[in-house]
């Protein structure tokens, strides 16, 4: 019952504490959309989720996927409910409505995969990628394409893929093989493997579109020389031949009105190997995926696919990001629930002789510092979100700058520090269960197995502590950073994380001959910014009109005790760095 349970929280955060309706309807395309409506769809939502998704969360976990020659079968149920999931226009919730969408907020597609992610991270899996799909074809595909893989993608009848990494090549995408050759009709032919698949192959929908990152013949070496390719997995020709470029044609009528799944032709050259055996999401197949002399399409421009597909990734990483809430709060549900059960012992100054455990201190500190972390990660999120939709449609060029300035150096820091959380979060909740969490018939340990991957995918959390701070603080100068800084209020910690950006770009240019020295404080450059930035967020909060209750005094409170005390560690470490960093000392380990 995780999305239930949590809808009159959301509803203040949105509301009261962000005033998104306002937000939103300043922009032409949400102007109808009130807040009515609104409450209405995250109703619906909440019910879909609680009856459709939630019950399969544990068959998903213990009997998983099934690997047959080239074919994946998905946990009992999980067909049945995304088709449900589809055809009830869940996954279009945010799509233009000429797509197939219902043109909503994104914010509201951002609370229904939070609970989505909560309720059911394997099979949340499926659907994960889809917008990012979705957003990457509608920049950079061709009319043609678009005519035929949009709508499809938008809705949902089909879902996508993200095919970047091979096993050679880890993280490090310059270092891709695959290739793919051009063809008269204008096709190309990809050949190569990819590993970590999400989705790669299974009996959800009846085609899968795969976006794959391949090498032109004569392309330049490293990331400059990759191109993206759609390769679906079905092909539309009836009599097995190569098709050539689709063909435009007219969307079905009724827009995004639900209709039955069809055949979608013969199969393609993509082979899925086998599926990976892991320590959690059994119910999402993990695919070694194979392309042999696969058709395919270009998206975008040659040697260009990496722009491409960045629209994509930085759609996945807000959503993880919002994964490790989601898991966060449905780890808090179940311990909270435990405490409010088990007796244990007699808590300090308790009368009678054993005391609920929600009464001892211990518990508390558990539970209200998690729950800090789950309210300041959504202000933050949906913020996040709001800030997505001014940077594409607000008419002033300002607000649209200052929008996409927020994205760019939010992003990274979302899904590092509340995966990192969601994680150690979770862990930290399987405690309050004593023996019983490390058991699995109370579901904690599911979550904890399933939230660890999240600090890993769409770039390790190490890889956004470098993307923010040497891709986009130190890039230019500091900067973006201090126009950020400058929009929130002044508080000490605020001040202190912007004297320590000024050091930094200070101390890399006069220490030139030191390149590391970014790398080594990237990490707790940005978990000193996600604190900065949670702390904003419980200002929002605590100074909302009906915040003064203990619902959201405690883990005020809580924050206060047990989490912002973190910064002035994280900027010592980076000051300590800093300072070492001329001594002839600190250059002789680092040349050692």
């Amino acid at each position: 019952m995780q999305a239930r349970q949590s809808l009159a929280d959301i509803q203040f955060l949105l509301t009261e504490v962000l005033h998104a309706p306002a937000q939103w309807q300043a922009l032409a395309p949400f102007a109808e959309t009130d807040a009515e409506l609104a409450a209405q769809v995250l109703e619906e939502a909440a019910k879909f989720v609680d009856t459709a998704i939630a019950p399969l969360q544990r068959v998903g976990d213990e009997v998983g996927c099934r690997f047959d020659a080239g074919k994946v079968h998905t946990p009992p149920g999980f067909r049945e409910a995304y088709q449900a999931f589809w055809q009830g226009g869940w996954p279009a919730l945010a799509c233009a409505p000429e797509d197939g969408g219902q043109g909503l907020p994104a914010v509201l597609e951002c609370v229904l995969y939070e609970w989505l992610d909560g309720a059911n991270h394997g099979f949340t899996m499926a659907p994960g990628l889809l917008h990012g799909a979705y957003e990457c074809l509608k920049h950079h595909a061709s009319d043609a394409l678009k005519a035929q893989y949009l709508e499809k993608v938008a809705t949902g009848e089909w879902l996508a893929t993200m095919c970047l990494t091979e096993a050679h090549a880890g993280s490090d995408l310059g270092l891709v093989r695959t290739r793919s050759v051009p063809q008269p009709d204008g096709s190309a032919r990809v050949n190569g493997s990819k590993i970590f698949i999400s989705g790669g192959e299974h009996d959800l929908t009846d085609n899968i579109v795969h976006l794959v990152l391949a090498r032109l013949p004569d392309a330049p070496a490293g990331p400059k020389g990759l191109s993206l390719f759609l390769v679906p997995k079905m092909l539309e020709s009836g009599d097995g031949r190569r098709a050539g470029p689709p063909q435009a044609r007219p969307a079905p009528s009724g827009g995004s009105e639900p209709h039955e799944v069809g055949s979608v032709g013969v199969p393609n050259a993509v082979v899925c190997e086998r599926i990976e055996e892991k320590m959690g999401l059994h119910g999402s197949p993990t695919c070694v995926m194979r392309f042999d002399d696969a058709t395919g399409w270009l998206v975008g421009e040659p040697n260009k696919g990496l722009a491409a597909m960045f629209v994509m990734m930085n759609a996945a990483r807000l959503h993880v990001g919002l994964q490790g809430i989601g898991l966060l709060e449905a780890a808090w549900q179940k311990a909270s629930a435990y405490a409010a059960e088990r007796r244990q012992m007699r808590a300090p100054g308790a009368t009678e002789p054993v005391s609920l455990i929600q009464d001892h201190p211990s518990i508390r500190r558990t539970l209200h510092t998690q729950r800090a972390w789950i309210d300041g990660g959504r202000v933050l999120a949906y913020h996040t979100a709001l800030q997505l939709d001014i940077a594409k449609h607000s008419t002033d060029a300002a607000e649209r700058a200052a929008a996409q300035r927020w994205c760019a150096l939010v992003t990274p820091v979302l899904k590092a520090a509340f995966t990192d959380q969601g994680f150690q979060g979770a862990s930290a909740c399987l405690q309050v269960f004593g023996g019983h969490g490390y058991v699995s018939e109370w579901g904690i340990e599911q979550i904890v197995r399933d939230a660890r991957v999240a600090m890993i995918y769409e770039g390790t959390n190490e890889i956004q502590a470098i993307d923010l701070l040497v891709r986009k603080v130190l890039a230019d100068g500091g900067a973006g950073m201090q126009a950020l800084l400058a929009t929130l209020p002044a508080t000490p910690r605020r001040n202190a994380l912007a004297q320590t950006t000024r050091d930094l770009v200070a101390a890399v240019a006069e220490h030139a001959d030191q390149p590391e020295l970014p790398y080594w404080v990237a990490d707790d450059y940005l978990r000193a910014t996600a604190l900065v930035l949670l702390e904003w967020a419980w200002g929002r909060i605590t100074g909302t009109p009906g915040s003064a209750t203990a619902r959201w005094q405690d883990p005020a409170h809580a924050l206060r005790t047990w989490v912002l005390p973190e910064f002035d560690m994280r900027l010592a470490i980076v000051r300590q760095r800093l300072s070492d960093a001329a001594t002839p000392q600190e250059k002789l380990l680092s040349s050692a």
